[in-house]
């Protein structure tokens, strides 16, 4: 078996979550990564959509934003944004949203908006977009970030995108919101899943090499643990050989042009 980073043990194993069925929204980053890689290799039918509009997109390499023109170029067809939204993700017709997120709580509330008070913050983030409709509208949500106790939080600053509220059926009787919210976040470490009742997020999963003590110091709350741990399989060379020939042409597509001598 090849070697591999935690990025891309992360990377594979949110695209194992996928299924060849679903439609999916897609996020920029990490998210579009792993959705990508599903689609090539055990998911070559899944309906990748991104919030410009593009439906069943098929890039070769990875976007740097929602209007990378190679989305557009490789769709089967882009639609306006407000029948991408209205008709689309508010109608119900998608069945995984997929996240990443600079802040994330125990109950899988994001932040994306601000690190520090809203009005005087530390450092101002890029913006929730289209994620709180997606958060709120896909039939469920996963959630693939690399994990520290700077982004795993005890309370999130700002809920930019909702998860579970402040757990149990918050989300359903404070918010009106009837989807299943996160249901999976993959970090760099393990997998973590909302326990059934309280929706706390647990670990239910290991990633290969990772301790328990490694995962409580990387993680901004009292974590807990399911009673029975599972082990992430590790990457196949397949998987990685995918994964990095991605990577790569994405590097090679987006790498500044070299001025003529």
């Amino acid at each position: 078996m090849s070697d591999y980073t935690p990025n891309e043990m992360m990377t594979v194993a949110a695209a194992r979550a996928l299924r060849n069925e679903d439609v999916c929204f897609v996020g920029i980053g990490l998210p579009s990564a792993a959705c990508n890689l599903a689609r090539l290799s055990h998911a070559p039918d899944i309906t990748l959509i991104y919030e410009s509009g593009t439906i069943a997109t098929k890039p070769d390499v990875l976007p740097l934003s929602i209007g990378d023109g190679e989305l557009c170029e490789t769709a089967l067809v882009t639609v306006s944004v407000p029948e991408m939204f209205r008709y689309w993700l508010q109608g119900g017709r998608i069945t995984r949203g997929f996240l990443g997120a600079a802040q994330l709580d125990k109950f899988a509330n994001i932040n994306s908006t601000v690190i520090g008070a809203y009005d005087k913050p530390s450092v101002r983030l890029p913006g929730g977009g289209g994620a709180p409709e997606i958060a709120t509208s896909c039939g469920e949500i996963f959630v693939v970030m690399a994990q520290s106790k700077r982004s795993f939080v005890d309370k999130v600053d700002f809920v930019t995108s909702l998860g579970h509220g402040k757990g149990g059926d918050d989300r359903q009787k404070t918010h009106g919101v009837t989807t299943k919210g996160p249901t999976k976040v993959i970090t760099d470490l393990c997998v973590m899943e909302p326990d059934p009742v309280s929706k706390e997020l647990t670990v239910v999963g290991l990633h290969p090499g990772v301790t328990r003590e490694a995962v409580v110091d990387a993680t901004g709350w009292a974590v807990k643990f399911a009673s029975s741990l599972t082990e992430t399989p590790a990457p196949t060379n397949d998987e990685l050989k995918v994964l990095r020939a991605l990577h790569a042409r994405t590097k090679a597509a987006h790498a500044p042009k070299q001025a003529a001598e």
